[in-house]
């Protein structure tokens, strides 16, 4: 993987996730970088406990099962109301994203998309380091990944290496891909 594009993913993924805490003091869960499966430029998705809230008063209807509706919502990447939050950041890297694919082959094609998502989870895992998820008791309130839209089991391989095991429990039960 480029350094240069893994730093400036790493800087553009702080940025947003500063931005999005800073802006929402909320009770976090979930934040992710996202991407799809032709590997293009990522973007964060995050939920809270209060936004999760915030939806379920919007979109449940009388005769709908509360529980279930919420479990629709709970962990969808595309139905957080923090989809592609702070995606200004990710702007510049796009075109840079874009034009690594330029002139590769298929097997190239799939060897860039893989040193992609390692470099997502590497970034992560470096925001972690330095706290930007929480310390101690804060961090086993959320869960991190890296993850390829739609999902796939690799998903949740990165899951279980970027998150304490207590903060996973949930998101095992719930959501997880296995194999």
């Amino acid at each position: 993987m480029d350094i240069n594009l893994e730093k400036r993913l790493e800087e553009a993924t702080r940025k947003a996730i500063k931005k999005l805490f800073s802006e929402n003091k909320e009770n976090f869960y979930y934040c992710s970088l996202v991407t799809d499966e032709e590997g293009n430029c990522p973007v964060i998705s995050a939920w809270s406990e209060e936004a999760l809230e915030r939806v379920l008063e919007e979109e449940i209807e009388p005769d709908e099962d509360i529980e279930t509706v919420r479990l629709e919502y709970k962990w969808s990447y595309a139905d957080s109301p923090y989809y592609a939050y702070g995606e200004e950041f990710f702007e510049e890297l796009e075109e840079l994203f874009d034009d690594r694919m330029e002139d590769l082959d298929d097997e190239q094609i799939e060897e860039e998309i893989d040193l992609r998502i390692e470099a997502m989870e590497r970034v992560m895992a470096v925001l972690d380091q330095e706290g930007l998820f929480g310390i101690g008791d804060d961090r086993m309130k959320i869960v991190i990944n890296a993850e390829i839209m739609p999902p796939v089991y690799e998903n949740t391989e990165r899951a279980i290496r970027l998150n304490p095991k207590e903060a996973l429990k949930e998101w095992l039960e719930e959501i997880a891909e296995f194999e």
